[in-house]
C-alpha cells in the first residue's frame, strides 16, 4: 500500500471515535460502546458511505450558514443593525456600495475599482449579472437578498467539494474531513466573503499535488492566487520538500503551473486597464491596519493613550520582517528536524505565520486554516479549542464594529479594551495551534496521521522519499535514489473493505525509505487485545 491519496491496501479506515479521546465519550452517549466483536473499517456500510455522511453534514452545517444570516435576508442588510444582529455580509455590502446592482462589473466595466483580485471580482461580477438578468425589474432589496441566495448556494456547493478534497487528502484518515464538515469558523464566517473559493482551490490543488500532478497542483493554486494571495504559499512548503529530499521537479512544474494561471487570468486585465488591475495593490499597500489585526490593536491603543500609532508603510515594513523570519524559522526547522515534515505540517506553518503577521484579518481568514488543520492536526482536543476562541473573537468584531458606528444601545457595544482581549486570545489560539505542529514536527512519534508505518499522504513525489541534505546530518552526497525492495501484493483480510470516498482501490506496499527516522515497516503492527488506535 502506499500512503498516497486513494489507495488503502491493507489498512483499515480510522475511526476517530476510538482513537480520539475527545470524540469517544461523545459517540458513546449517543450510540453506545462499540462492540468487542466489532470489525470498524471493514465492515461494508451499503448507504452511508463516509463519503455521502460527509455530504449530508456538509449541506445541514451550508444551511445553518444561511439561518445564521437569516435576520439580515427577513430584515434587509444596513448598518449598524447588520453588526448587532452578526449577520454582516461583504457580498450585500459590495453589490450595493460598489454599484454591482447598476449594472457596475469589476475588471469589466471600465474605470470601476475593486479592491479583490482579478478573479474574485469575475466571481462578483457573473452573480451579478445573473441577478440583474433573473430579476432586472425588482426591487434593490429584493436583488440584493438574491444576490445573497445565489453566491451562497455556490458556497455550499463549493464546500462539499472542498470537504471531498479533503477526504481523499486524509488517505486512511477520511472522517477528518469532518473537522472541515461542521468547522463551526464556516458556518459563522463562510457567507462573509468568497474566501472559500481559494480554500477550494487550494485543497484542490494540493490533491493533485499528492497524486504526483505537480502541474496541476500549481494550476490550481495559480487560481487560487488570483482568488486570494494567501494559495500561493504552499509553494513555500512544496520547496523546503526539495531542498531536503533533493526532488526540485515537483517544485518547479508546481511553481510554473502558478505563473502561468496567475498571469492568464491577470496579464489581459492588466494590458485592459492598468490602473483598475492595480487598486488591489495600491489599496492593499496604502491602507492602515485592518481590524482584529495585532497591529491594529496597537495602533487603537497608541491613539487612546496619546502614543504616536504606526503608518502604513511602518507596518507594511513590520509585517515583511516577521513573516520573513517566520518562513526563515520554518525553513530551518524543517531542515533540522529528525524526520522529514509533512506537507500539510509545512503548509499550515506558513499560512499561519503569514495571518499573524499580515496587517489585516477578517474573521473568515480562519477558512484558510480549517482543511490545513484537519491535515496536519486532526486532534478535536485542539480543533474545538482553536474554533471555540475564533467563534469569541467572531462575536467581539460585530459589537465592537456596532460600537464604532454607533448605532446602538451601550449595554450591547464592545469597547476597545475588550476588543483587544478577544483579538489577543484570537492570537493565541492561532500560535497554540502552530505550536502544536511545531512539537508533532520536533517528536513526529505525537503524529497521528503517522502511525502504522505512513509517512506523507499528501507528499506526492516526497512521500517515502530519501534525504538529501538536512542541516542536522549535513549534506548528504548526490547520487541513485536508494535501492528498493520489490514491490509485492499486499495481504487482503476477509471481507469487503469499507468505501471511503469517490474510490476505494488496494495499492502496492512501499519499499523501506530512509528518511531520518528509519524504515517505513512494510506491514501495519500485529494486533493487540486493546489495540493502540481504532482497531486498525
Amino acid at each position: 500500500m502506499t500512503s498516497g491519496t486513494g489507495a488503502r491496501g491493507p489498512y483499515r479506515i480510522s475511526i476517530p471515535s476510538r482513537s480520539d479521546p475527545v470524540l469517544q465519550p461523545l459517540v458513546e452517549g449517543i450510540g453506545g460502546p462499540l462492540g468487542r466483536h466489532a470489525d470498524p473499517g471493514r465492515v461494508a456500510p451499503q448507504v452511508f458511505t463516509v463519503q455521502r455522511v460527509l455530504i449530508l453534514l456538509t449541506v445541514c452545517a451550508a444551511a445553518l450558514a444561511v439561518i445564521v444570516k437569516n435576520p439580515c435576508r427577513v430584515e434587509g442588510w444596513s448598518s449598524p443593525d447588520y453588526f448587532y444582529r452578526a449577520c454582516y455580509s461583504d457580498w450585500t455590502e459590495l453589490y450595493q456600495s460598489r454599484g454591482l446592482g447598476e449594472g457596475v462589473l469589476p475588471f469589466i466595466t471600465p474605470g470601476a475599482l475593486f479592491e479583490y483580485p482579478v478573479l474574485l471580482g469575475l466571481i462578483a461580477s457573473a452573480t451579478a449579472l445573473f441577478v440583474t438578468l433573473t430579476a432586472g425589474g425588482a426591487s434593490p432589496g429584493v436583488k440584493s437578498l438574491l444576490y445573497f441566495d445565489v453566491n451562497a448556494v455556490l458556497l455550499a456547493g463549493i464546500w462539499i467539494l472542498t470537504v471531498l478534497a479533503t477526504l481523499r487528502l486524509a488517505a486512511r484518515r477520511p472522517w477528518d474531513a469532518a473537522i472541515v464538515a461542521t468547522a463551526p469558523v464556516i458556518i459563522l464566517s463562510g457567507t462573509i466573503n468568497w474566501d472559500l473559493w481559494a480554500v477550494l482551490l487550494a485543497t484542490a490543488g494540493m490533491l493533485a499535488f499528492a497524486r504526483d500532478r505537480p502541474l496541476l497542483a500549481g494550476v490550481l493554486w495559480g487560481l487560487g492566487t488570483a482568488v486570494k494571495l494567501y494559495p500561493v504559499l504552499l509553494l513555500g512548503a512544496v520547496l523546503v520538500l526539495a531542498i531536503r529530499t533533493g526532488r526540485y521537479r515537483a517544485f518547479l512544474g508546481a511553481l510554473a503551473g502558478t505563473a502561468v494561471a496567475w498571469l492568464a487570468v491577470d496579464v489581459p486585465f492588466m494590458l485592459r486597464d492598468l490602473t483598475g488591475w492595480r487598486y488591489f495593490l495600491t489599496f492593499s499597500e496604502n491602507r492602515d491596519a485592518g481590524f482584529s489585526s495585532g497591529w491594529y490593536v496597537y495602533n487603537a491603543l497608541a491613539r487612546q493613550s496619546g502614543g504616536a500609532p504606526l503608518s502604513p508603510v511602518a507596518i507594511n515594513i513590520g509585517a515583511a520582517v516577521l513573516f520573513a523570519l517566520a518562513c526563515t524559522g520554518i525553513g530551518v526547522l524543517a531542515l533540522r528536524a529528525r524526520r522529514r515534515p509533512r506537507l500539510a505540517q509545512l503548509a499550515l506553518l506558513i499560512v499561519g505565520a503569514f495571518i499573524l503577521c499580515n496587517k489585516v484579518y477578517s474573521p473568515q481568514y480562519a477558512l484558510w486554516l480549517v482543511p490545513l488543520i484537519a491535515l496536519a492536526l486532526p486532534r478535536w482536543r485542539v480543533v474545538l479549542a482553536w474554533q471555540l476562541v475564533e467563534v469569541l473573537h467572531w462575536v467581539a468584531v460585530w459589537l465592537y464594529l456596532g460600537a464604532r458606528t454607533g448605532g446602538g444601545a451601550p449595554e450591547h457595544n464592545l469597547g476597545l479594551g475588550m476588543y483587544a482581549w478577544a483579538v489577543l486570545a484570537h492570537i493565541l489560539a492561532t500560535a497554540y495551534v502552530l505550536v502544536v505542529v511545531v512539537l508533532d514536527v520536533l517528536t513526529p512519534e505525537r503524529d497521528v496521521v503517522r502511525r502504522i508505518g505512513i509517512d506523507d499522504p499528501q507528499g506526492g513525489s516526497f512521500d517515502n522519499a530519501r534525504d538529501r541534505f538536512t542541516l542536522r546530518f549535513g549534506t548528504r552526497a548526490s547520487g541513485a535514489e536508494p535501492a528498493r525492495i520489490p514491490r509485492r501484493s499486499p495481504r487482503r483480510a476477509s471481507g469487503p473493505a469499507a468505501p471511503i470516498g469517490w474510490h476505494d482501490q488496494t495499492g502496492a506496499l512501499p519499499a523501506p525509505a530512509d528518511d531520518g527516522d528509519g524504515p517505513v515497516p512494510l506491514q501495519p503492527p500485529a494486533p493487540s487485545p486493546r489495540p493502540a488506535e481504532d482497531h486498525q
